[in-house]
């Protein structure tokens, strides 16, 4: 594939995966491993390096919005580093098999969790960072365990972030959001470095879809402010149990 192309892919990832929270690697890593057949260490590790730029730059949009809540931000950045690196070492000791019956099936239950969740609720409800509270233990706790799933999976973990924040955590969409993009920029960060150690990071895609995801994010970030959050959530659910699916029926067990 010609760097032109790399780079409006990573312009696409990069806009909507910053409207919504994420990095964008739920659609690269299927794409690195369906469509260019790599092994699930590149896949994984060249997906983190690029979500690792469109995190960054989305996160200087929405520090620039004041849309960050740096409470739960700070906290939450800390908590994923250390599964972060464990979970970029583990990587190698994935099958291929194994590795897409995982993803996939983080992906579809992420995908049913958010859509019951805004299924059963009425509009989104305001933010007020003075009188918000949320569980801060739950919270800690629960970037832990993201920090290493999204390493091992090479999806960064705005993914998997975004709908524990609304769904466990009671943070409003947009809230949660630009948040879990700054977590996303210092986690991903520790996992990118993990897996250039172990030389997992395919730089001839990565760089041009990277370069694509900086300058996706700032759009991305711009039109998140015009679009309905809750149309956002039922596209990136639709979009996750596709993907999700599409990996296990694809995933060759014997």
């Amino acid at each position: 594939m010609l760097s032109g192309g790399f780079l409006l892919l990573g312009f696409a990832v990069g806009c909507f995966g910053t409207m919504v929270g994420i990095g964008g690697g739920l659609f690269l890593v299927p794409f690195f491993i369906l469509l260019l057949q790599w092994e699930p260490q590149q896949a994984a590790g060249t997906s983190l390096a690029v979500v690792f730029l469109n995190a960054v730059s989305g996160s200087i949009a929405y520090i620039r919005q004041q849309r960050v809540y740096y409470d739960a931000a700070v906290r939450f950045s800390v908590a994923t580093i250390p599964g972060a690196f464990l979970g970029g070492y583990l990587i190698q000791y994935f099958s291929g098999s194994g590795f897409r019956v995982a993803f996939g099936g983080v992906l579809m239950l992420l995908a049913l969790l958010m859509f019951f969740r805004f299924s059963l609720t009425g509009k989104e409800k305001t933010f007020d960072k003075a009188s918000f509270t949320y569980n801060r233990l739950l919270g800690v706790a629960l970037s832990m365990l993201i920090g290493f799933l999204s390493s091992i999976l090479g999806i960064g973990g705005g993914v998997i972030h975004v709908p524990a924040m609304i769904c466990l955590l009671g943070f409003p969409a947009h809230v949660a959001a630009a948040t879990s993009h700054f977590v996303l920029a210092i986690s991903s960060f520790f996992g990118v470095v993990a897996h250039y150690l172990l030389n997992n990071i395919v730089f001839e895609a990565a760089l041009p879809i990277g370069v694509g995801a900086v300058i996706g994010a700032q759009a991305g970030a711009k039109l998140s402010l015009k679009v309905r959050s809750k149309a956002l959530i039922f596209l990136l659910a639709l979009c996750l149990f596709a993907l999700g699916l599409r990996m296990v029926l694809t995933a060759h067990l014997f």
